[in-house]
């Protein structure tokens, strides 16, 4: 593969994780604080990817920021994963007994709650933060890939 298909495919993954959060969440599976996080550093690739598709001089540098991104997406969803699995405490504004805010009992305001400690959807004892931790981390590789070209 070129430089250029191996950007567009990293940047593609990127997109088709996104978008599978999106549907997930348009079935009603609501995400957690962590899962929002992770979306962020995938559409930075995605940007990415499109300006390095553009600016072809720049292709080596910006394969790197890709590869940068999704490394940092893997590695949220790494982290969440560990929350989900009670290897390590979570953030205390979405983990564990989830602090009440008193302050707005009597709020009109009925969004749940999305607790980053619980799974909500699983395949194969993996939970969605787990499969965007392997699949953002496979991406690693593909970007790493195209800087090397």
């Amino acid at each position: 593969m070129t430089k250029s298909q191996l950007i567009a495919l990293a940047a593609f993954g990127s997109f088709a994780l996104l978008a599978g959060a999106f549907v997930f969440q348009w079935l009603g599976y609501a995400p957690c604080k962590m899962c929002l996080w992770q979306r962020w550093p995938h559409a930075v690739a995605i940007v990415i990817g499109l300006l390095a598709l553009v600016l072809t001089r720049l292709q080596t540098q910006l394969a790197l920021l890709g590869g940068l991104a999704a490394l940092t997406t893997g590695a949220i969803g790494l982290y969440h994963t560990g929350v989900e699995r009670d290897w390590w405490e979570g953030p205390t504004s979405c983990s564990g007994s989830g602090a009440l805010d008193t302050n707005n009992l009597l709020s009109t305001d009925i969004t749940p709650i999305v607790m980053c400690d619980d799974v909500v959807w699983s395949l194969m004892g993996l939970s969605m933060a787990s499969f965007n931790a392997l699949i953002s981390l496979a991406l690693v590789t593909v970007w790493i890939a195209a800087a090397r070209r």
